[in-house]
């Protein structure tokens, strides 16, 4: 199987965590809000790929200037 080239670590890393945090998140959520009934996985499901879609672009934008802080602050 072919290995994805480690230079793309940078977009690979917010991708999956973004991916799995916002289905974690929307799903608690939707369950919180409306309950585990017939319309929960299609209101799950667009609550899911509305917050990934926001959540992505945003952490490749924030990521940067965390890691900045974070050099500011820890030794």
């Amino acid at each position: 199987m072919r290995k994805i080239p480690a230079k793309y670590n940078f977009l690979l890393m917010p991708f999956i965590v973004t991916f799995l945090m916002t289905c974690i998140v929307s799903a608690v959520s939707i369950l919180k809000s409306y309950g585990f009934g017939d319309e929960f996985l299609g209101k799950w499901i667009s609550a899911w790929m509305t917050s990934w879609v926001v959540a992505f672009p945003a952490l490749l934008v924030i990521l940067p200037n965390v890691k900045k802080l974070l050099e500011v602050i820890t030794e």
